[in-house]
């Protein structure tokens, strides 16, 4: 029987949605393979907020977590954690190292995992790999600034779900933006 981590870094973590019945245990925060994340992907599911995801670009190296799913097929485990992120399954990347197949956006992502894969007691690894889409939907290049200025000019509701979730990612998901966040006063004053 395959055993299979589902890997996490955003709000998977604190939000499983109908991903809870096909997973077992606790989230092991931080234990996960090292992957480049930052905050570079508007998010319509979270209201135009910034989600955090691999980005070789502009993301960090950032410790991120796994949890057991309750699944010992691996395409089964892609269509769960697609579902829950709304997403389509070709944006769920997989490492398996019985059959050796393997889907991901970066190579260096895929190789990343299976050599975390090969120091764990996993067959299979499922991670979503959503690309980022700032420059798409936004019309300019992603830095800093210009990522402040963007959550600077969100309407309130949106604006509070972009602190809500950047504030809810584990403390190991430290990347540029959320530590120039940080020291922004009036981004500390966000009230939800």
């Amino acid at each position: 029987m395959a055993k299979i981590a589902l890997i996490g870094w955003g709000s998977l973590l604190w939000d499983l949605d109908d991903l809870e019945p096909h997973v077992e245990g606790e989230w092991q925060v931080a234990q996960g393979p090292m992957l480049p994340l930052e905050f570079v992907r508007v998010s319509k599911k979270r209201n135009m907020a910034l989600a955090v995801v691999i980005d070789h670009d502009h993301g960090v190296p950032c410790a991120s977590s796994h949890i057991l799913s309750r699944r010992d097929d691996i395409l089964e485990t892609v269509t769960d954690l697609a579902r829950r992120e709304r997403a389509p399954e070709d944006q769920i990347g997989y490492v398996d190292r019985s059959s050796g197949a393997i889907r991901s956006r970066y190579p260096s992502v895929h190789d990343g995992v299976l050599e975390w894969l090969d120091r764990s007691d996993y067959d299979a690894a499922v991670w979503t790999d959503l690309a980022r889409n700032y420059e798409d939907l936004l019309g300019h290049a992603f830095s800093l600034e210009a990522a402040i200025d963007y959550l600077k000019a969100l309407p309130r509701p949106s604006l509070v779900e972009a602190h809500r979730y950047i504030e809810s990612a584990p403390v190991n998901v430290e990347t540029p933006l959320r530590a120039a966040l940080r020291g922004q006063d009036w981004w500390r004053q966000v009230q939800y």
